[in-house]
């Protein structure tokens, strides 16, 4: 009967190979050591030396492999970043300097103010920038310049600067159009090229003409408008439901952005629910992403003015010269909380004491009384 043949691992077989290419102890010892055949030692040395560089290579080879699957997903990696960054640029476009210069953080760890602004698409000299406030003389003429331009609203800067003039102010036609510029004034009279839109800013169609308003929450306006206050200047922004004239939400800022006008409708929203149509000017506050994509994404219908058309809003208009009138220009506001806390007590008294009258003598009503128990009345535009 044969004797049964010995089965070595691998294992063995490396070890053993690899200690008789050392060459420090003769074969013979070295197969007395681990129990083999010296002929054994003798082919797995020779195997081993062999196939070493295999070794080497398919480690070169698997790195190789590797290094190239690696760069492969770090390409993909920065194509996607590069267009989510595209993407992100044109969206911040649309939002105004102020609301970008709120986004930078000074003490970002990593990323420096300088690349901040590069990647917000804001000049780094627009972050730094503090304006100077506006002198005593020029606040006294820009309050004479509203109490102007609500009596005539289709006086421009031409017009406005002979007018002053004649009430004894000695300006120019420059000075008049900066001041009527930042208070967002503007003539209302019939410009060419109506149809020319900012391709960053789309710019909605009006849809009030002829249409029969004839419910709360069909319509919903908005606005903004300049109120003075000691030492400055505030912004007004208010929401009216069209058919009841009833105020549904009001704010103020210091600054003429978007960000309070979005403040305002969002409470508007959550206080009487969502209209069918949104009417504002063109202004850049209305046509932004920020103020737009809310309303869209609600599926309210977005209308728009026509440029230097104020009567298209005239409801508003209305309001203001309201407020200008019976509230602005009786009192002489301090600071914008002063103004807050006087303007909160007018609208109330505004939306639930005071007979609106668009509603008649016979059976008199409140804003707030038409909206939440509608009357029989149809606004026609």
């Amino acid at each position: 009967m044969s004797k049964k043949r010995r089965q070595h691992s691998p294992d063995l077989k490396a070890k053993v190979g690899l200690e008789a290419l050392k060459g420090i102890q003769p074969v013979h010892a070295i197969a007395a050591k681990y129990q083999v055949h010296p002929v054994q030692v003798s082919q797995w040395k020779k195997e081993a030396a062999e196939r070493l560089p295999e070794v080497f290579a398919r480690k070169a080879d698997q790195d190789a492999q590797e290094a190239k699957e690696r760069e492969k997903e770090l390409f993909e990696e920065i194509g996607r970043l590069k267009m989510e960054l595209e993407w992100l640029k044109k969206k911040l476009a649309n939002s105004s300097v102020d609301a970008r210069r709120r986004m930078i953080e000074p003490e970002h760890p990593s990323l420096p103010i300088t690349r901040q602004c590069e990647l917000l698409g804001l000049a780094r000299a627009s972050y730094y920038h503090q304006p100077e406030p506006e002198s005593d003389e020029n606040l006294r003429l820009m309050r004479v310049i509203d109490e102007t331009y609500l009596a005539h609203p289709v006086y421009g800067s031409r017009q406005m600067t002979r007018c002053l003039r004649r009430q004894g102010y000695l300006v120019n036609r420059k000075r008049v159009r900066r001041l009527m510029q930042q208070m967002g004034l503007e003539a209302i009279y019939r410009k060419p090229n109506l149809s020319r839109k900012h391709p960053q800013n789309p710019v909605f169609r009006y849809l009030l003409r002829r249409l029969v308003i004839d419910r709360p929450n069909q319509v919903w306006a908005m606005d903004i408008t300049y109120i003075p206050i000691q030492g400055g200047f505030i912004y007004l922004c208010a929401v009216i439901d069209w058919y009841s004239r009833a105020v549904l939400a009001w704010e103020l800022s210091n600054t003429n952005d978007a960000r309070f006008c979005v403040q305002a409708v969002e409470r508007a929203i959550a206080e009487h629910g969502v209209p069918e149509i949104f009417n504002t000017d063109q202004g850049s506050q209305f046509t932004s992403f920020e103020f737009t994509q809310p309303l869209l994404a609600r599926g309210v219908k977005l209308s728009m003015d026509g440029r230097g058309r104020a009567l298209d809003n005239v409801f508003v208009e209305r309001l203001w010269r309201t407020v200008k009138y019976e509230e602005v220009y009786l009192k002489s506001y301090r600071s914008q909380v002063e103004a807050y806390t006087h303007l909160d007590i007018f609208f109330q008294d505004y939306n639930d004491e005071r007979p609106h009258s668009a509603f008649g003598m016979a059976n008199p009503k409140t804003p707030m009384e038409v909206y939440r128990q509608p009357i029989a009345l149809a606004v026609n535009q």
